[in-house]
């Protein structure tokens, strides 16, 4: 089929379909080759602005930057800024006829300007077609999508295809409806509980641009008082925002603003609507019918007109970070789309991140937090069991629980359900201290240690190796690991408490909600059900296995599961308690007990800035074969002040064993190496790594070597 055939029969919007026997039909008699050039050779040109600027789908770094291309005639009307088009690629010079380029394979890829004349001076290949007359493409969204490839070291092309959803025709044929007028501005609500509160609703609801870091109360009302902010927004005329972390979380503030709002107020991008659901749902908002967006990671970039606040909840969940290339985190493109629209922005967590501490030090957005004597009111009862009571303890060597444990699920199963949280499969410590178990630690940069030949000892960070190592706590030089696992405790559980029914919520089962009645629920971190009224207790067990985690974020990642699951128990007032299985003077156990994640993500960003790691530096990784790291960092011309730390060789994946998206390969030997610059380089660092990696890809040949800003993980 020509291009123009697969234009007219694409889908355009009134447009009959042709059935498809006869469309073989029609091609079997036809008598045209079937090879037949989609160029128009010969065809005449636009008269206005005939060359078109194209952004093509091809993510190769090499290739980052607009190809112009000749407009026929026939396009002319059809061919506008921010259209999804066809173009013919990698023809070469070779293949010019009648002073046109033709030849080369087919490939989408966006309109983005109509220009008379072109910067080429060779000969310009045509259109090949126009894929639909839907801009899908703004300006602003242009420029964002511009702004996070080269923040992320990455093209254009790919962030496009995480930006825009696939096409769906039917979708596109059917009209979005008007936008409904602004509603009246909401209510404080459960607002009220926070100084700055109404406020902060006030400013939405007047046009202002307030930003600010929220440390949300425990319980079940925040799904609302993200709705009452989106509301706010609204009543201004301006459209707003909200990504959160999962589908479940979406659910929640999707039925927050249908309560507070009323239907078709809203959009919801979630993977789970299905293709054509979300691309009609996407479709709303780019044409303006829609200007309130919740959704998970990818409606990051949903293209809300007049934007007038963005919200991410739950920063520090790993969901917010995308595992395509470029690899952009959710917080950090909503504060780009902040900064460039001038905008309100909200990062809100029950826990709070080192980044979101340095948002509010650093004085960008200032801190929503509630008083101490609402928090203590709201948050459940802490308590502690340490090493000392578990050694001492009958029942905890007997069936590893301590009968602190056993009677919090007995008196909390009196009046509701029971939360038990257990680590998944693979919170595994490398080392710590046979003494007192703190995690052993590098003397260079503080990175974890670990013993992959039982034999010689060196960190996993920087590749020092440590001879004659110390515990820097009591001085012992013994060293010891612990697997702990969680099945059994689950089970031990449901045997000790034959007549309650036990529930189960994973990775592969994720339960929703779960009814008011007692009853025992088994939970992995992230996966917990809300409890109808709250649940009544809550166990958080294998502490020391999930503190133990060797990455730099474990304390942090630790807590921030912790007060995600506590959040759900009901408060100090109603009976509600915590029992969490963890040596008690730990710092991330403390600020538990007092329920000050603000504190801690405090401290933590004094200590990430003493050593110089992020966020107070900007840091990337380069993954490969030992070689092909080598040699890429050689020819780099990194930042003067930028630190190479390693490189350390990766874990080797194992036959049969699950892998992560860029994880090596079966049998491969990798190597990462980590390179850091100081606050104020991180731009310089990121352009230096494109470079060296476009010249890379565009000699060809060589293995692969995978560059990431910012990872999330780098112990």
């Amino acid at each position: 089929m020509s291009s123009e055939n697969e234009r007219q029969g694409g889908g355009a919007e009134g447009a009959e379909p042709e059935q498809l026997a006869l469309i073989r039909e029609t091609v079997r008699k036809a008598k045209v080759p079937k090879a037949k050039p989609r160029t128009w050779r010969g065809a005449a040109l636009a008269k206005e602005l005939p060359v078109a600027r194209v952004v093509v789908n091809k993510g190769v770094l090499h290739l980052d930057q607009y190809f112009d291309y000749a407009v026929p005639e026939e396009l002319d009307a059809a061919a506008q800024p921010g259209v999804r088009v066809r173009v013919r690629f990698g023809a070469g010079a070779r293949n010019v006829r009648d002073g046109r380029r033709e030849g080369g394979g087919l490939i989408d890829g966006f309109l983005v300007e109509r220009r008379a004349e072109s910067d080429y001076s060779g000969p310009l290949a045509a259109l090949a077609g126009v894929v639909s007359p839907e801009r899908v493409l703004s300006a602003d969204m242009l420029a964002l999508a511009r702004a996070v490839a080269d923040r992320y070291a990455g093209s254009l092309a790919d962030v496009l295809q995480l930006a825009i959803p696939p096409r769906n025709a039917r979708a596109e044929a059917k009209p979005s409806p008007e936008p409904p007028p602004p509603p009246a501005e909401p209510a404080a609500g459960t607002w009220e509980r926070y100084p700055q509160g109404p406020a902060f609703l006030r400013a939405l609801a007047t046009g202002g641009a307030p930003r600010a870091v929220w440390t949300a109360l425990p319980g079940p009302h925040w799904a609302q008082e993200i709705a009452r902010a989106v509301g706010a927004t609204l009543a201004s005329g301006r459209g707003a925002l909200v990504v959160v972390p999962d589908g479940r979380s979406a659910g929640r503030v999707d039925a927050a603003l249908a309560e507070l709002l009323g239907e078709g107020r809203h959009a919801l991008l979630t993977a789970e609507s299905g293709p054509e659901r979300r691309y009609r749902q996407w479709l709303a908002v780019r044409r303006g019918a829609v200007r309130a967006v919740v959704g998970t990671r990818a409606a990051m970039f949903a293209p809300v007109e007049h934007l007038g606040l963005v919200v991410v909840w739950e920063d520090g969940d790993s969901s917010h970070s995308d595992d395509n290339a470029p690899f952009p985190h959710v917080r950090e493109v909503l504060e780009l789309r902040a900064a460039h629209d001038k905008c309100g922005f909200l990062l809100g967590s029950t826990s709070c991140t080192v980044e979101a501490a340095q948002l509010v030090q650093s004085g960008w957005a200032a801190p929503l937090v509630a008083d101490r004597t609402v928090v203590r009111a709201a948050a459940p009862l802490v308590r502690t069991v340490g090493d000392g009571e578990l050694a001492r303890d009958e029942a905890a060597r007997a069936a590893r629980l301590p009968s602190l444990a056993w009677q919090a699920v007995r008196d909390g199963l009196k009046a509701g359900p029971v939360l038990v949280q257990v680590p998944r499969r693979g919170y595994a410590p490398r080392l710590a201290c046979a003494r007192c178990r703190t995690p052993a630690r590098c003397g260079q940069c503080a990175g974890p240690l670990e013993a992959p030949d039982e034999r010689e000892l060196r960190c996993t960070w920087c590749g020092t190796a440590e001879a004659d190592w110390r515990c820097a706590e009591c001085g012992a030089n013994r060293l010891r690991a612990q697997i702990v696992g969680a099945r059994r405790t689950a089970e031990e559980l449901g045997r000790a408490f034959p007549a309650v029914p036990v529930r189960t919520s994973g990775r592969d089962h994720v339960l929703d909600s779960v009814p008011g009645q007692p009853s025992l629920v088994v939970s992995t971190p992230g996966a917990e059900p809300v409890a109808e009224g709250g649940y009544a207790a809550a166990l958080l067990l294998d502490g020391w296995a999930m503190l133990s985690r060797p990455d730099l974020r474990a304390g942090e990642e630790a807590l921030r599961r912790w007060i995600s699951a506590a959040s759900l128990v009901r408060g100090q007032s109603e009976g509600g308690t915590v029992v969490v299985v963890a040596e008690p003077t730990l710092r991330p156990v403390q600020a538990l007990v007092r329920w000050d994640p603000v504190g801690h993500a405090v401290r933590e960003l004094a200590e990430r800035a003493e050593l110089g790691f992020p966020p107070v530096s900007r840091m990337a990784e380069a993954v490969g074969r030992p070689e092909a790291v080598e040699a890429y960092l050689m020819a780099a011309q990194l930042p003067p002040d930028a630190q190479v730390l390693g490189p350390v060789p990766l874990p080797v994946a194992d036959p049969g064993r699950p892998r992560r998206p860029g994880d090596p390969p079966v049998g491969e030997r990798w190597e990462r190496a980590l390179v850091r610059v100081p606050p104020g380089s991180g731009a310089a660092l990121a352009a230096a790594l494109k470079t060296a990696q476009a010249a890379r890809l565009a000699r060809g040949g060589g293995d692969p070597v995978r560059i990431r800003i910012d990872p999330p993980d780098i112990g």
